[in-house]
């Protein structure tokens, strides 16, 4: 059954995307770029839920919006629109009374208007100055009254205008996460290496000259997988690993264990600085290592470890 009603519900949005026009979407992309004001989304019904979650992804991408509910327009709030906005009205028949209403005064008003609609001939169309037909073959409900596929039209071509916004406007990946400073999103964009790198006493330093049978503790000790082998300023010279150190018993058998550091380090390594955004550290470190030196200058100023940065950013360890 299943299987089926998958198969039908792209049918239905094959239709949509063959039969939309795009002339008539550009139009609605223009109306919005030239918009000095607020783009104000509301509906009825699960339109209305429609229009509350658009009002939301463009405000969050760079794009002045926000949603009114049909209810709080008709009994005051519509004073909170002003000559420079446009109202978007969704609404799949187009014929519902309420926005009727609100149309009506919006004329009143002299208040931009538009509506999007699955319904050529709907009432609502007399009334503003941008109709946007969302071909609609049918609703993917039996009975084909249930909200099902026109809802997912409306959000299918308001998420693509959004998109459009964006990258006519040149949002950057900046702005877009001082926008969402909290919360998954946050983390994956706008914190930086400083915010998750080891730093201080955890860090796990040794000297040039020290005998690998004076470190092995340290290794052990500071869990990081690897020491960091500096001078005495603190200047990264090279990197010892648990891979190293199994390399150097296989090959130096017992002896391995009196010779300096500086004779077993891998001296090739990555590094990174700390202002550089967590996400961009993660697609250094895949694949490849596991841990990366943080350096300012050639001077350790951090460690991050991978399984410390998933684990902070609660991401599968890849």
């Amino acid at each position: 059954m299943l299987k089926e009603i998958f198969s039908q519900q792209k049918t239905y949005l094959d239709f949509f995307f063959k039969n939309i026009e795009l002339d008539l979407a550009d139009g609605v992309l223009q109306q919005f770029i030239k918009c000095k004001g607020t783009i104000v989304f509301t509906g009825e019904g699960k339109s209305g839920l429609i229009a509350e979650k658009l009002s939301k992804t463009m405000l969050s991408t760079g794009t002045k919006a926000l949603y009114l509910s049909l209810s709080d327009a008709l009994h005051g709030d519509l004073g909170i629109v002003s000559s420079e906005d446009l109202v978007v009205m969704i609404s799949k028949s187009g014929n519902g009374q309420g926005l009727i209403h609100l149309a009506e005064i919006l004329v009143k008003k002299n208040i931009k208007r538009m509506v999007w609609t699955s319904n050529r001939v709907a009432k609502l169309n007399q009334y503003v100055s941008h109709v946007m037909i969302l071909p609609l073959e049918r609703e993917i409900c039996p009975f084909d009254l249930a909200p099902t596929t026109s809802t997912a039209l409306q959000l299918l071509f308001g998420d693509i205008l959004s998109v459009a916004l964006m990258q006519l406007k040149k949002f950057s990946l900046d702005e877009y996460a001082l926008n969402h400073p909290a919360g998954q999103i946050g983390k994956l964009i706008y914190h930086k290496v400083s915010d998750y790198m080891i730093v201080g006493d955890e860090l796990p330093l040794c000297s040039l000259k020290s005998k690998l049978s004076d470190v092995i503790v340290e290794l052990s000790r500071k869990r990081c997988g690897c020491l960091l082998v500096v001078d005495d300023n603190e200047y990264l010279h090279g990197v010892f690993t648990d891979g190293d150190l199994r390399r150097s018993l296989e090959t130096e058998g017992k002896s391995a264990l009196d010779l300096e550091i500086m004779h077993l380090m891998t001296k090739e390594f990555l590094s990174i600085d700390k202002e550089v955004l967590a996400t961009k550290a993660l697609d250094m470190m895949e694949g490849k290592v596991l841990q990366l030196p943080v350096l300012e200058e050639k001077k350790v100023v951090g460690l991050l470890h991978i399984h410390h940065l998933v684990n902070q950013l609660s991401l599968p360890v890849f």
